[in-house]
This record gives C-alpha cells, structure tokens and sequence, in this order.
C-alpha cells in the first residue's frame, strides 16, 4: 500500500541539465575515429575552393574558377569512392554524386568559354544565342 509509482513525462524536459555528446563522436560510436578526424574531404574541397577564390581574386579569374570547378569533381569522386565522407554527405550518395559533379564539370566549361580568348568554343551555342535574342 505504501509503493509508489514514479512517472516519468515523455516530454522533451524544460531545463536541460547537461549537454548532450555530439552525434558520431569517439565516445558515442566505440572504437571510431573523432569527428574532427572524419572531415577532412569536406575540408580538402572547401580549402581547395577557397585557394581558388583567392587566385580569382588576384585576377586570374580562368585559373580560379577551374580550381573551384575542379574541387566539386573531386568531392563527386570522394563520395563515390569513399564509404565515410563526414559532412560532404548531405543528401543520398547518388544525389551528392550528381549535384556535385554537374556543378563542378558546368563551372569548368564557363571557365574555360570566358571571354577574352576563349579556350572551348562550343559552335552551335553562339547560333542560339542569334536565334533567342534577335536584334
């Protein structure tokens, strides 16, 4: 007669009292590798993007922006290949896949179409643009 019954609320509580661990962190996940330690492609394809603002920055606008193209084929070909990218997973691995390659292979051919002297001339591009815009 004298028992009671202890409830507990399913209710996320008002005042946390601690914090909680980071989701894949060494202690959480046994025997893996620390969180900071699995983002290295996210961080090879952000500092390869980065080295290749600053080299458009400095007026090399071709050879930075194929840098930039460049690092997104990379990070395509890093999520194909590799079980464990970190935070260069966002979406599915085909979605990743594809968004990251097109970008990168469209960011290469702008850069290599750019005006002065171009290095690709693509033909039939030049014939849309008479046909779409007549003046």
């Amino acid at each position: 007669m004298g028992e009671e019954v202890v409830r507990r609320s399913r209710r996320f509580p008002r005042i946390t009292r601690d914090t909680a661990r980071p989701e894949g962190s060494g202690r959480a996940v046994a025997g893996a590798r620390s969180v900071q330690a699995r983002q290295w492609p996210m961080l090879a394809v952000l500092g390869t993007v980065g080295v290749g603002l600053l080299v458009t920055a400095f007026d090399q606008f071709r050879v930075g922006s194929i840098l930039v193209g460049v690092a997104l084929i990379g990070g395509a070909a890093m999520r194909w290949v590799m079980p464990d990218v970190g935070m260069l997973a966002v979406r599915s691995r085909f979605t990743d896949i594809v968004t990251y390659g097109v970008l990168g292979v469209v960011i290469v051919l702008l850069a290599l179409m750019a005006q002065p002297d171009p290095l690709l001339q693509i033909p039939f591009l030049k014939d849309t643009l008479h046909f779409t815009v007549q003046t």
